[in-house]
């Protein structure tokens, strides 16, 4: 347990630390802050060279020249220089990854001293780990944990939480099914998540995987048995037609997204929040049943393909190659960027044709940039909304735990979520 006098978080120094801010994501993180965010903020930026702390803080006087720049905080990764990090500070924003070899000990330095805590990860077997370690001492402590509150997995767990929200108020039932679909994306990678998609695979054995991937693997509570909604010729092809969201595919993020939804339900305590029965997929839009059929074959050949050593370090190598780690897309490369992920949610009802809701989260504009929101924001609703915090428990979470708040945040700073009752038909 953790010394009471950790508990008093008002007499902190820093609201919030940046960590990584010398990277792709946590300059454009820094950005939002220094463009954005009240001017009253005490934060530093932190990471191990001072000096390219100091070129990151001369870039950020040119978004916004009259207000206070932040602190710098030299540290490195040793548990030991991340404790003394955490105890300086609310909250820290970590956006050094990959997160399965460098960020294990932030959140144990975090869970230990009653820091919160938040992070643009999408790897599922790291976030599985984490659960395992430190959720209850997280939560003995009141640090709220929240990994993967970027583009993995905000969109799909925010609408997806809008529109059961939507149906459980409007029509009292709960929700048997919410489809999501990826409807556009237009983006590079960087270098770092680069090296995350092609690293994970050295660092967790198969069984590891496998396990951190299963059904309601990251639930607290034991999940709804399959849904039969899904039909057999999706499981086989990979294809599936849903009206409004049109023809759809296997999607290589819905992993991640799947999971954090899942455990969003179990940490709202399963039926009481979105029904006994419900059940999330995600997919991605496609122009035809071939072009989904393609896809998905595609997909699958890929993940057995990197399976092979030889093979997924010859990717490793071009992927190095394209973009270094901390490197990416430049500004105008990615100010035509954008991202839309449509759902619909079926009430459960016994009925021929239940009560369906449809849902929408887009931006236009950088998809890292839009990182660095997602960070920026969700740490105004930590530091600000004090009635959601105090209905909260420590432990590690989800990004729909931030609920309304963070969701009015987000549509304050040019994201667009929207959610509505169908007509009936």
């Amino acid at each position: 347990m953790v010394d009471l006098s950790a508990r008093d978080l008002s007499a902190r120094k820093y609201e919030f630390i940046l960590l990584g801010a010398t990277g792709y994501t946590g300059k454009l993180c820094a950005e939002h802050i220094s463009t954005s965010l009240p001017t009253n903020l005490k934060w530093a930026v932190a990471g191990r060279s001072y000096e390219r702390l100091s070129a990151v803080i001369e870039d950020l006087k040119s978004f916004n020249p009259n207000r206070a720049q932040p602190e710098i905080e030299v540290t490195t990764l040793s548990l030991d220089d991340l404790r003394k990090l955490a105890r300086k500070t609310r909250l820290i924003l970590n956006t050094v990854g990959p997160y399965h070899l460098y960020s294990s000990p932030v959140i144990q330095a975090c869970a230990e001293n009653v820091t919160h805590y938040l992070d643009v990860t999408g790897e599922t077997p790291w976030v599985h780990e984490m659960i395992q370690k430190y959720h209850e001492v997280a939560k003995a402590n009141g640090a709220i944990i929240i990994p993967e509150i970027g583009l993995e997995s905000s969109p799909s767990d925010l609408l997806t939480w809008s529109l059961t929200t939507l149906i459980k108020e409007r029509l009292s039932v709960g929700t048997k099914e919410v489809v999501a679909a990826v409807h556009e994306v237009k983006s590079q990678p960087s270098g770092g998540t680069l090296a995350t998609a092609t690293g994970i695979l050295n660092h967790y054995s198969l069984s590891e995987f496998i396990t951190a991937s299963a059904p309601w693997a990251l639930s607290p509570l034991k999940g709804p048995k399959p849904s039969e909604t899904v039909p057999l010729t999706t499981r086989l092809l990979g294809v599936r037609n849903v009206q409004h969201l049109g023809t759809l595919t296997t999607s290589i993020g819905a992993g991640p997204n799947v999971a954090i939804v899942q455990r969003t339900w179990g940490l709202l305590g399963g039926s009481e929040a979105y029904g006994p029965r419900f059940q999330y997929h995600e997919y991605m839009r496609v122009k035809n049943s071939l072009a989904g059929v393609i896809i998905h074959g595609a997909i699958g050949l890929m993940f057995m393909a990197l399976i092979i050593p030889p093979v997924r370090w010859f990717v490793q190598y071009v992927a190095h190659n394209i973009y270094a780690p901390g490197q990416g897309a430049s500004k105008e490369m990615t100010a035509k960027e954008s991202f839309e992920l449509r759902a619909v949610a079926e009430a459960d009802e016994n009925v021929p044709s239940p009560r369906k809701a449809m849902g929408k989260f887009r931006y236009d504009g950088g998809i890292y940039y839009l990182t660095g929101i997602f960070l920026a924001e969700a740490a105004m609703v930590l530091l600000r909304d004090d009635n959601l915090i105090q209905n909260l428990e420590g432990g590690i979470l989800t990004p729909a735990m931030l609920g309304q708040p963070f969701i009015d945040r987000l549509r304050s700073a040019g994201v667009t979520i929207e959610s509505r009752i169908m007509p009936e038909q």
